[in-house]
């Protein structure tokens, strides 16, 4: 290989830092510039070869470039099918649809309603809230510390983060935090199964009380698994608790499966863990089997709005449409729903043994191949009993470390000290086997 040809992935990254926004960041923690993918590994310009265990946040379900995605974009090109559509329907888009109402729960399938959005889910999450608010005639909006909706105006007011909002004013107005369950960092002090039952017990006390300062919600909003709060899942007997509460008091409960959706926990739905049926689903990410898309699906009690409520140009992305279908049925076909739960086991049993031996690795936690490593600094107590600060400049250097040999890992949670890991749903046991001797290697280089 030429010296030119080795610079090649510095180059690139270079002209990208010069001409691109500042406000990148996946580039700032994986520098890397990709010229080849396949399944769950991508080359860089200079030929080096990686795992992908990011997956396009999520996105990429069936990994880079699967055959039955490329089969199904190729075949729309090949038939002359629009590409663009507005929301004008086609034969494409009506099996989309009946692909997703098929997959759904019965219960709320039946009772189910769809608007296409824009391409991300942060558009999605928008038009949701538009949704219910126009349903209920109410404006507030619970959410959840720890959550995130989105970088759109509106969805940053939903979410916990942050350093997004401090230099951005005026955010929607009317949102209102709740406790997350996150047993590790109890919001109670409390830790373990208190978390969840106190945090149930909170909400529904605020919504009883007449003087709560909070006016009746238009809904609540929440994720099953936080992702970028820290890959945290929620006990589903609190889910239960939380749909009973919201049920009970007319209360629309938006289940946000951006990043959960189409198989990542475990089940096609991450609301099915829990056996509850919500009033409004969000999907994006996966939906669209790697092409931009983004749909609410809702129960026909809230289409009140008007025609036109909620637009957006590149709704009717066909390519999407026809590759959100085939990831579908190939995801059922191959029950890699329950693949994804046997290995996500699997990655969190070796992640609990890696920590039995490294006092750094504060918690071990997921659902289904969405798991997380809370990295700590065991010489620190955080003041909560049985936890320790977090480290994010661990964190960091394990992300480096791991990137150095070939693994491409996020950060995220609370002061981005918690590894993350999203590979695509096709992960074999032996590529996970790699996955964790490369992360294994990778901590203790960084511990060094």
């Amino acid at each position: 290989m030429s010296t030119l040809q080795m610079e090649m992935n510095e180059l690139y990254l270079k002209q990208q830092e010069k001409r691109e926004s500042n406000a990148r960041s996946y580039p700032r923690r994986i520098p890397i510039a990709i010229e080849e993918a396949e399944g769950i590994y991508v080359k860089d310009a200079d030929g080096r070869k990686f795992i992908d265990c990011l997956a396009g946040a999520g996105t990429l379900a069936l990994g880079h470039n699967h055959p039955v995605v490329i089969d199904a974009i190729e075949k729309v090109l090949h038939d002359k099918r629009p590409l663009h559509t507005l929301d004008l329907t086609t034969p494409v888009k009506e099996e989309f649809v009946s692909e997703v109402f098929d997959s759904l729960p019965e219960e709320f399938a039946k009772r189910a309603k769809i608007q296409f959005c824009g391409p991300t889910g942060g558009d999605a999450i928008e038009a949701a809230i538009k949704l219910v608010k126009t349903a209920t005639g109410r404006r507030s909006i619970l959410s959840f510390q720890g959550g995130y909706h989105g970088a759109t105006h509106g969805t940053m007011a939903l979410s916990g983060n942050l350093g997004p909002k401090q230099n951005v004013q005026g955010l929607m107005p009317d949102v209102h935090f709740m406790p997350y369950p996150y047993a590790y960092r109890c919001p109670f002090g409390m830790g373990g199964d208190d978390t969840h039952k106190i945090s149930a017990k909170y909400i529904e006390n605020l919504l009883y009380d007449p003087e709560s300062g909070i006016l009746p919600p238009a809904a609540m909003i929440l994720e099953v698994v936080q992702g970028e709060g820290g890959s945290i899942p929620a006990p589903v007997e609190w889910l239960r608790e939380i749909r009973r509460i919201t049920k009970e008091r007319n209360i629309p409960l938006i289940i946000d499966e951006v990043q959960t959706g189409i198989g990542r926990t475990g089940e096609l739905f991450a609301f099915q863990h829990a056996g509850i049926i919500p009033d409004v689903v969000v999907l994006s990410k996966a939906i669209g089997g790697s092409l931009p898309l983004s749909v609410v699906i809702y129960d026909r009690e809230l289409d009140k709005w008007a025609p036109g409520a909620h637009i957006g140009t590149f709704r009717g992305n066909q390519m999407a449409m026809a590759a959100g279908t085939a990831t579908l049925k190939y995801i059922k076909e191959n029950n890699l729903s329950q693949h994804a739960k046997e290995l996500g086991e699997k990655l969190m049993l070796e992640l609990t043994i890696l920590q039995n031996e490294i006092s750094e690795i504060g918690d071990v936690r997921g659902r289904g191949l969405m798991v997380g490593a809370e990295i700590v600094n065991p010489k620190i107590p955080s003041g909560q009993k049985g936890t320790f600060a977090a480290n994010p400049e661990l964190a960091s250097r394990i992300q480096k470390e791991c990137f150095k040999r070939g693994l491409i890992l996020e950060v995220g949670g609370r002061y981005g000290s918690v590894i993350r890991f999203l590979p695509p749903l096709i992960i074999t046991e032996e590529q996970l086997d790699d996955v964790i001797a490369i992360f294994t290697d990778a901590v203790r280089a960084a511990l060094k």
